[in-house]
């Protein structure tokens, strides 16, 4: 009767847990001081132990030893996996607990990895979690380390109810049960021993660093390995919608605008190159057609067309006159004509004086 007044009492505690605060850890100061005591009694007793029996235990007892252990926690994870409603998962957890205990020799040998089963931890902290019961405050437990409202609640009633070590206790095996304990806590603090070392030296403030990392793996744990939205959302929260220039801004809507855009930049000196340009080629397109035409016609048209008179010049594109000062390291077309015409005139008084003797 009284383990059941204590398990509603925790689970009303758990309900009250489940208003979300802003501040996870409002117990701070009375954590930290039961976090200095946890660290002195690991460091000059459970570390040394569990360092002792790493070093005089041959790993493959060891490691029966935790699979014995784990084993045993696979009750805990059925039972949780049908409170919440994953019954494929708690078919898969028998099966495995099933294998292990029987062609595993109590599980000493984990028979069901070798097979590939996978492996599942659910607790009743978990189980509140998931029908949305919230964390509560951050608490730093006595030898146990770190845990919340929410979780040290779950673990009570699971320690009460589905694990197998409390029955040596009811059934009056204290002494048992007493040593049992005492193995499956330094198994555990064996395999933590890397990490603590990780922490003490990685971290400035190992307090701080093991309430995060804590919070996180549980809320990873209560969404099956999920990351948590709400932990990622202060550093890698997306930028607003409005903020975000839309795609259609970045780039122009079509070529033409595109032309248009970049027609319409203003370019020093541009006007004047243009022009420039295009003095240079209509004179070089109009001394080509000279020299054509020069080839073509008679001598003495080619002496008129040559001379260059003011009525010619008038006539010439508008282009040219603009080109005064681009073109004048440039050969005029003067220059070429009459360059031409003496050697035409030189041709033909050749002709004449070859003529009479020919005759």
């Amino acid at each position: 009767m009284k383990k059941l007044r204590a398990i509603v009492l925790i689970a009303v505690l758990s309900g009250v847990s489940g208003c979300a605060t802003t501040n996870k850890d409002p117990l701070e100061g009375i954590n930290r001081g039961i976090y200095k005591f946890n660290d002195v009694a690991d460091r000059y007793a459970m570390k040394p132990v569990a360092k002792a029996y790493k070093a005089v235990a041959p790993t493959p007892v060891r490691t029966g030893i935790s699979n014995f252990f784990s084993n045993l926690g696979t009750l805990t994870t059925i039972v949780n996996d049908l409170l919440q409603l994953k019954f494929a998962q708690a078919f898969t957890d028998a099966g495995r607990f099933v294998i292990n205990s029987t062609f595993g020799i109590a599980g000493f040998i984990d028979v069901a990895s070798m097979d590939n089963v996978p492996k599942h931890q659910e607790d009743f902290g978990q189980t509140l979690g998931y029908w949305g019961v919230g964390s509560g405050a951050y608490l730093v437990l006595p030898i146990l380390g770190p845990s919340t409202v929410r979780d040290a609640s779950g673990l009570f009633i699971d320690t009460v109810t589905s694990d197998p070590i409390t029955y040596l206790h009811n059934t009056g095996q204290i002494r048992a049960h007493n040593q049992v304990r005492a193995v499956q806590l330094l198994d555990r603090r064996t395999q933590l021993l890397d990490a603590t070392d990780l922490v003490d030296n990685a971290s400035i403030d190992p307090y701080a660093f093991m309430r995060d990392a804590y919070l996180q793996r549980r809320a990873s744990l209560i969404q099956d390995g999920l990351v948590p939205q709400e932990l990622l959302q202060d550093e890698f929260e997306p930028a607003d919608e409005e903020d975000a220039p839309a795609q259609s801004d970045l780039q122009p809507s079509s070529s033409a605008d595109a032309v248009l855009l970049q027609s319409a930049a203003p370019i020093e000196g541009a006007n004047e190159t243009t022009q420039v340009v295009e003095s240079a080629t209509e004179t070089e397109s109009l001394a080509a057609t000279t020299d054509t035409t020069m080839a073509v016609e008679p001598a003495a048209e080619i002496s008129e067309s040559a001379e260059m008179t003011p009525e010619a010049i008038d006539e010439l594109p508008p282009l040219l006159e603009q080109a005064d000062q681009s073109i004048e390291d440039a050969p005029t077309l003067e220059s070429d004509a009459a360059a031409l015409v003496a050697g035409v005139d030189e041709t033909l008084i050749t002709l004449e004086a070859a003529t009479p003797a020919a005759q």
